[in-house]
């Protein structure tokens, strides 16, 4: 995991380097720092030391890392509890060796409208859904590097690239107005996939996202 303090997102990696999902965060409104009692994110390589919450709801409350039984929708009235998950964060640099001893997590938020922006109190917040895939996709031991840089551009245009089922989703959607009766629909879109799965160009791709939506 890459956590972009410039950006206020974080790239999930694979075990080959390879980019897998984006999620928006927010770091501290503090700033950077690792000075206990300062509420600020520690930058640096950390790992996932614990997982807390793998069974409960999606906005469940959690206080001194414990279901409270209470569950919160996003973005409710006057409250800013941990909720959801918790991935508790141990340092593994000189530097951010107290990291643990400061309960720095990644956890979910019910302030989701504050989400991509620093809102924080030391930790890094998530929306519930996210936090929730995230828990989910990592391991206690895997790793994540928090750096003012911004993501590295050539694994964020990877997932940013137009995707041809969801697009075609999309476009089923629609109605049969802009696409013509179901059948010609699925004929175009048989048609459309078979050309983006032979094509490696990024322009011919879209040209044949551009064609599909027109029906041709």
């Amino acid at each position: 995991m890459i956590v972009s303090v410039k950006d206020q997102r974080m790239l999930l990696l694979d075990e080959d380097n390879r980019p897998v999902r984006m999620y928006p965060v927010s770091t501290s409104k503090f700033g950077l720092g690792n000075r206990k009692g300062s509420n600020r994110t520690p930058l640096g390589k950390m790992t996932v030391a614990r997982k807390i919450g793998g069974n409960l709801p999606s906005g469940a409350v959690l206080k001194s890392r414990r279901f409270t039984g209470e569950v919160l929708r996003p973005n409710a009235p006057g409250r800013d509890p941990i909720v959801s998950r918790i991935l508790w964060l141990k340092g593994e640099e000189a530097h951010n060796r107290n990291t643990y001893r400061r309960f720095i997590y990644i956890h979910g938020t019910p302030e989701e409208r504050m989400i991509g922006r620093p809102a924080s109190y030391g930790c890094i917040r998530m929306r519930s859904a996210d936090v929730i895939d995230l828990y989910n996709r990592v391991d206690a031991g895997a790793e994540i590097m928090v750096t003012t840089k911004r993501l590295p551009r050539r694994q964020v245009a990877q997932l940013e690239r137009p995707s041809f089922s969801n697009f075609a989703a999309r476009l089923a959607g629609r109605g049969s107005k802009k696409v013509g009766p179901a059948p010609q629909l699925e004929r175009n879109i048989v048609k459309a996939n078979t050309r983006w799965k032979v094509s490696t160009d990024e322009a011919q791709r879209y040209k044949t996202l551009q064609n599909l939506q027109q029906g041709s």
